[in-house]
């Protein structure tokens, strides 16, 4: 529980707000402590003024009364410090006489000082010490006084409205927290699901909705097309599969029959029996190019491809690439043309060029109807050079014009899926790129595009 997120999010959460509220608070208690305190000596120093002015106009009479005095400030403590030791100016027992040296006379004759008091009979006080002048002589010194008591009430007073707001706020934050923590950890944890279903081969497993546009929104969503990746990954692999597997049966098959036909003697005739070699021959070529497929498929997706530098002649290649499947095109009544436009000789790889043109041809002819129409054209523009396969099919629709070119995916569910795949990657490691233009019902054009 304590190493959950669910609680740790909260904790931290309402761990932070606490220790911000008390830096706040004794940020605010140490100022309201230092304005108090200095509102508190100006106070005192507007009192001293009026008290000293009074005596002053009063100098001539044998005493002040001291209701005079209190009148005066309020009823704030008053003393009197006099510069010569035991002499008092003030008649009655009511003003007490501080110590001649409880404020030194050089700071007396800078003017209006304030301190800390805490004579001999007790207490404790802020004090504002003002001097007196009696026949332009510095007589002493008028001293207003107020208990540092009063002052600690205050700010007390404060802590306790401090620590109210306080308890209200922590209570609010831990709400919110909880809140908040609810809100990241429900989807959090309906993704750890989800991933545990996925981990043990469930892929259809229903991903939590998300809601808004935060980061987990975005997790959720990112998740979602990643298990729907893993689901069409697995589906491929099951593809790949019965497709190699068929593919490899078929010729296996015919290879089985003719060597056992021969084997056993069945075939006696010179012909017949050389006719069966083809077969063994041709079915064996087939079961080879299969191979060689998967394995350049595994090594294109590794990155350890090999591809040479050769000068080539473009046109004499793509000769070679037209003229392998005219026997097709005639055979099927298809209109089957070339136009080479070019003359280019490119330093590339001249086996992968025609690798990836001859996939490209076999994908036009077995979309192509019987009577249709399958084109190759060669040209060189803009320091490019582009070989160009156009054909009448059936077209592709947008949904498949990626799909197409994802290894052991077939439109129809036959073949390995690998030509398209393969000669889109070819073309990558080449330094080209394979571009499809297609409209449904009117066929598809791929050009190949190498750098000239």
């Amino acid at each position: 529980m304590l190493r959950s997120l669910r609680f740790r999010l909260p904790a931290l959460f309402l761990l932070g707000i606490v220790l911000a509220g008390l830096v706040a608070t004794l940020l605010a208690i140490r100022f309201f402590q230092t304005y108090a305190r200095t509102r508190a000596i100006g106070e005192l120093r507007g009192e001293s003024v009026g008290i000293v002015e009074l005596y002053s106009r009063q100098s001539g009479a044998a005493d002040v009364p001291l209701a005079t005095l209190e009148k005066a400030i309020g009823g704030d403590q008053i003393f009197f410090i006099p510069i010569v030791p035991g002499v008092s100016l003030f008649a009655g027992p009511e003003l007490r006489s501080l110590p001649v040296n409880t404020v030194p006379r050089a700071k007396l004759l800078q003017g209006t000082t304030s301190f800390d008091l805490r004579p001999s009979f007790g207490g404790h006080y802020l004090a504002v010490a003002r001097p007196v002048y009696l026949g332009g002589q510095l007589a002493g010194a008028m001293v207003v006084a107020k208990p540092t008591s009063q002052l600690r009430s205050r700010w007390v007073t404060l802590i306790e409205q401090l620590a109210l707001a306080f308890g209200g706020g922590v209570i609010v934050a831990s709400l919110l927290g909880f809140y908040l923590s609810r809100r990241i950890t429900e989807p959090l944890l309906g993704l750890s699901a989800a991933a545990d279903e996925i981990a043990g081969g469930n892929y259809g497993v229903e991903i939590p909705e998300p809601h808004g546009g935060d980061e987990i929104s975005h997790l959720a969503t990112r998740f979602g097309d990643m298990a729907a990746k893993l689901a069409e990954s697995e589906q491929l692999s099951r593809n790949f599969l019965m497709s190699v597997s068929h593919e490899l049966r078929t010729p296996l098959t015919a290879i089985r029959g003719h060597v056992a036909a021969l084997t056993e003697g069945v075939i006696d005739d010179p012909h017949a029996r050389d006719a069966s070699l083809a077969v063994i021959a041709e079915e064996a070529l087939r079961l080879e190019r299969l191979v060689g497929d998967v394995l350049d498929l595994a090594k294109l997706d590794a990155h350890r491809f090999t591809v040479l530098q050769e000068e080539v002649d473009m046109e004499h290649l793509c000769e070679r690439a037209y003229a392998a499947f005219g026997e097709m095109a005639r055979r099927r009544s298809i209109d089957y043309r070339r136009e080479f436009r070019a003359h280019p000789v490119i330093v590339t790889d001249g086996d992968r060029v025609l690798q990836i043109i001859s996939n490209l041809l076999s994908n036009a002819f077995r979309w192509t109807p019987e009577g249709g129409r399958v084109s190759l054209a060669l040209a060189n523009e803009n320091g490019s050079v582009s070989v160009i396969v156009a054909d009448s099919g059936p077209g592709i629709t947008p949904e498949e014009r990626e799909r197409i070119f994802r290894p052991f995916w077939s439109r129809d569910g036959g073949g390995t899926g690998l030509g398209l795949a393969i000669a889109r990657e070819l073309a990558v490691a080449l330094g080209g790129r394979i571009e499809l233009r297609s409209e449904l019902g009117y066929g598809s054009r791929f050009e190949l595009v190498l750098p000239g």
